[in-house]
């Protein structure tokens, strides 16, 4: 069976099938037809919050079919000895990226132990490094070409691309505390051409920092239509048609 009449769920399912994360299928299948749907409309993909590139994958197979030329991926990508614990025994992230301290996990309290045991803890184990889980599985899908990595936060990422830079797609997956969940949404929506979608992972579920920014920035924004809970747990909006369109 060919790929063009292989169904994309089951490309999906296979593509997926070995790499550790937590997006389930029916999320990657609404990703993927998000892109795809924007097939023609110039611009690239943003995601922020790579980890070992499960749902990298999955917006590289849309990228590749209708011509976008990257998916810029950030993420901190913590090596083991990036990760601190709070005083209430919650694991989080600190660490410095090009001389600038940054921390993840801490604002919605931290990483569970229980979850962190068993989920993050044998990744470092097994592996060594959620760098190389993630330049490897970009290697084995073949979409390494595709994909330009940036170290840090979307902060950093807005800083470094130029003025022109233009996001067609942006997939918000980061820290799901409240102030970085707001300023991906705010950095996103400075480069994200008109009629190009946002998606939110965690979603009105348990982290009421990323509910409380898609309500300011997004619900009660005046810049994006058609915002709607989606798959469970993904929230996605559309960056309004200019009166020009």
């Amino acid at each position: 069976m060919s790929a063009r009449t292989k169904p994309i769920l089951a490309q999906i399912e296979d593509l997926v099938r070995d790499v550790p994360g937590w997006t389930p299928i029916d999320q990657l299948y609404t990703l993927f037809n998000l892109v795809y749907s924007l097939a023609g409309v110039k611009g690239e993909i943003v995601e922020i919050g790579s980890w070992c590139g499960r749902s990298t994958v999955v917006l590289c197979l849309a990228a590749r079919m209708t011509g976008v030329r990257k998916v810029h991926c950030v993420d901190l990508f913590p090596e083991k000895e990036d990760w601190a614990v709070t005083p209430e025994g919650h694991h989080y992230i600190k660490l410095s990226i090009r001389g600038q301290e940054l921390e993840g996990y801490k604002g919605f309290g931290g990483v569970w132990e229980e979850p962190y045991t068993r989920d993050i803890a044998p990744l470092y184990a097994k592996h060594g490094s959620v760098y190389g889980i993630f330049r490897d599985t970009l290697k084995r899908k073949g979409m390494t070409s595709l994909v330009e990595v940036h170290r840090g936060n979307s902060d950093m990422f807005a800083r470094s691309v130029p003025k022109s830079f233009r996001c067609k797609f942006a997939f918000i997956d980061g820290d799901h505390s409240y102030k970085p969940v707001r300023a991906d949404a705010l950095n996103m929506g400075r480069f994200m051409v008109p009629g190009g979608w946002v998606a939110f992972d965690d979603a009105f579920s348990v982290y009421k920092g990323v509910d409380r920014a898609i309500k300011e920035v997004i619900i009660r924004g005046s810049g994006y239509e058609l915002g709607q809970q989606m798959a469970r747990k993904l929230f996605v909006a559309r960056k309004r048609w200019s009166k020009r369109r």
